[in-house]
């Protein structure tokens, strides 16, 4: 066998898995080593301007502030990260829901798809700083719903764009046989559809989960509870300790990466079948 060695007196072993681990490492290693130098670069360069108030913190002063404000004192970090989790979550899901019906709809009936669709079109072009005060408006600028709900507009459109396509661009083949055989449209839906959507569902929640916590932090900017990233962004700025709100930016950009990481792992555990799940490197 070609992914074995044997050798007299020893069991065989493989080599597919430390080869591949090898191969992992060398995709990611140029990233990590780009990502150190430059972080040591960003640090020896700021320590030598010595410029009070500067915008640019070195990241030591960054990881100090954040550790410094993390449960406790004016800004608590952790405590907002959590208040702004749980709006884009919320948010996330409003909108993936939305967008799955309203796009098995437009799938399934012709006349949903020339009435919905337009409007989805039109709520995508206006832009998101116009949703975020009369959002909270209507629902309330202290009540996290009116976070919830900027976030659902702007996930809405890929979830429904990706979804009806996968829906509805199905091998036509796949589609004779299944009538062949007398199908249902449910049945030809929950066998055939609904298995092509996935990988382009997958990928409007990956696209959503960085939306979600923009949508968030935009809506915070406009009001709200004190303990919210947004809110510590803002007032940490106007305070001039941009080590705070640096370390508030790091801590938002960690949880979208956290939320992108837990969709890649439900994707690969969903569709472990899909030729994206198979490819080697990923």
């Amino acid at each position: 066998m070609s992914g074995t060695l044997a050798v007299p007196g020893r069991p065989a072993t493989t080599r597919r898995p430390t080869a591949g681990r090898l191969r992992r490492v060398a995709y990611y290693l140029p990233a990590i080593i780009v990502f150190v130098v430059t972080v040591a670069i960003w640090e020896v360069v700021v320590r030598n301007i010595e410029i009070r108030g500067f915008p640019l913190p070195a990241p030591s002063q960054i990881v100090n502030a954040l550790g410094a404000n993390w449960g406790v004192g004016r800004w608590p970090l952790q405590t907002s990260a959590t208040a702004t989790l749980i709006e884009a979550f919320g948010g996330l899901a409003i909108g993936t829901v939305a967008g799955v019906v309203v796009a098995l709809l437009t799938a399934r009936f012709v006349t949903a798809r020339e009435v919905l669709l337009p409007l989805a079109v039109g709520a995508s072009a206006v832009p998101i700083i116009a949703f975020a005060p009369l959002m909270n408006n209507w629902f309330g600028v202290l009540n996290p719903l009116s976070k919830m709900m900027i976030v659902a507009v702007l996930v809405f459109f890929p979830v429904l764009v990706n979804v009806t396509r996968g829906l509805t661009q199905v091998e036509p083949a796949a589609l004779e046989l299944m009538r062949s055989y007398a199908a249902s449209e449910w049945s030809i839906l929950r066998l055939v559809r609904i298995p092509n959507a996935l990988p382009y569902f997958f990928t409007a929640l990956k696209v959503g989960t960085t939306l979600s916590l923009i949508g968030a932090i935009v809506g915070e900017y406009f009001g709200g509870t004190s303990s919210v990233l947004g809110q510590v962004i803002v007032a940490s700025a106007g305070a001039l300790r941009f080590d705070v709100t640096w370390a508030a930016i790091i801590l938002a950009a960690a949880t979208g990466i956290a939320m992108y990481l837990v969709i890649v792992v439900v994707e690969r555990l969903v569709i472990p079948w899909h030729a994206s799940m198979r490819g080697g490197g990923t």
